[in-house]
């Protein structure tokens, strides 16, 4: 069998890793467009910070991995695919057959249409080139706008302020971390941060950018016009579905099946491209994150190599650490129509807690400062715990949530 995956992400490295274990003779192509060695974007914030160099943002740091797990890695963009001969064509106009096809292609960052978003102060953070950039203009005592307080520009909200930056954050919504926080803990992240020498400002639109000198000129919505060295922007990513429109059914990502299938039966889709089953509703979307790229790289190659495992669904799971203070989202933490829940909010301590019910069952939680055994409210929401008592016990006291966890596995 020869196969062909384009995208060096989490789940295109998983998949082909996965490939090579069920399949010790089979031909495996990675191909990314990007000249770098497959690395984690989740690790370029500790290479901000100079935790690590450019090295330890590789997902597999041994020397010549690739080459002794007999995986070809090529570093090209691929421009076209030719379904019906199983060809794809790569920018250099060579061709690359294939038996079967993962498009792992992942998510760009995306920029607001703004005037002066393509200015050269003007960077995004998604890539170790945009890293480079980063580094070379964010030095002790600048300036710099960090535009989006969203799960992106958190993680390098930290690194930023660490490199000695005088760092303002512009947030659209009226809290931090909107899509996975309300408005009581994004809000006591934002004080959070306040208090670490950040100056948030939220429901702030920037309008429109251009240059002043060698600086940037940024104009704000509801507050003063601002001069400063970068402006990086971290407002959101969009699917990278273009080498499958017109011939593979697609909405906001590639639309597959429980087994990772597309519509064509010799090529699946991965990771953030991919628009797969969400456990807690059973709708197909798409969810950009590490742990679900990971889940669908495996699955797709277990499912391309001859397997049958369906996939059950991803659990909506995101956590983030902002200079220190823990904060995570699991399942429908919006909660349910109909449903029931449970607050803790110690704000004077950085504490706080959120269950989403629907009958007796855990469907969503939402926690911040809450460093211990989170995970457990995960395995509440995926094992479809019937809480029975217990379910009273958490409307009271929602931290018992461990205690929770433990007993319905005695049980």
């Amino acid at each position: 069998m020869n196969y062909v995956i384009i995208g060096t992400g989490p789940a295109g490295v998983v998949a082909a890793e996965t490939l090579r274990q069920r399949e010790s003779t089979a031909a495996i192509t990675l191909i990314g467009d990007e000249p770098e060695p497959p690395y984690s974007r989740m690790a370029i914030p500790y290479h901000l910070i100079g935790d690590i160099a450019e090295e330890g943002t590789h997902l597999r740091k041994a020397p010549a991995h690739f080459e002794r797990e007999r995986i070809q890695c090529i570093q090209q963009h691929v421009s076209n695919i030719q379904v019906d001969n199983h060809q794809l064509t790569l920018a250099d106009g060579s061709q690359l057959g294939f038996d079967k096809l993962l498009l792992a292609t992942g998510s760009r960052a995306v920029r607001p249409p703004i005037p002066g978003m393509d200015l050269p102060g003007v960077t995004n953070c998604w890539t170790l080139a945009d890293a480079r950039r980063i580094i070379a203009k964010a030095n002790a005592g600048d300036d710099v706008i960090l535009m989006g307080a969203g799960f992106i520009g958190c993680i390098i909200l930290e690194a930023l302020a660490k490199r000695g930056v005088n760092l303002t954050v512009v947030e659209m919504e009226n809290r931090m971390v909107p899509r996975m926080m309300d408005e009581q803990s994004g809000g006591l992240l934002k004080r959070w941060c306040e208090q670490q020498g950040v100056r948030v400002l939220t429901s702030t639109k920037v309008k429109a950018v251009s240059v002043a000198g060698e600086k940037l000129y940024v104009e704000l919505e509801t507050q003063p016009a601002m001069q400063v060295d970068l402006l990086i922007c971290a407002t959101g990513v969009k699917p990278n579905i273009e080498l499958a429109k017109g011939w593979l059914q697609t909405r906001h990502g590639i639309l597959v099946n429980r087994r990772l299938q597309t519509n064509h039966p010799d090529i699946f889709a991965a990771g953030d491209v991919a628009e797969g089953r969400d456990f807690s509703t059973g709708d197909y979307s798409v969810q950009a994150i590490q742990p679900t790229a990971v889940e669908h790289g495996f699955i797709a190659a277990t499912n391309m190599s001859g397997g049958h495992y369906l996939h059950q669904g991803s659990v909506n799971m995101n956590v983030l650490d902002t200079m220190g203070l823990i904060s995570a989202s699991f399942g429908l933490w919006q909660g349910v129509e109909n449903g029931e829940s449970a607050t803790l909010n110690d704000p004077e301590h950085y504490r706080y807690i959120n269950l989403q019910f629907k009958g007796e069952r855990l469907v969503g939680a939402n926690t911040l400062g809450m460093t211990q055994h989170i995970g457990a409210l995960r395995g509440l929401i995926q094992n479809r715990t019937r809480l029975g008592k217990w379910k009273d016990y958490l409307m009271d006291n929602p931290s018992r949530f461990m205690e929770a966890y433990l007993q319905q596995r005695v049980a």
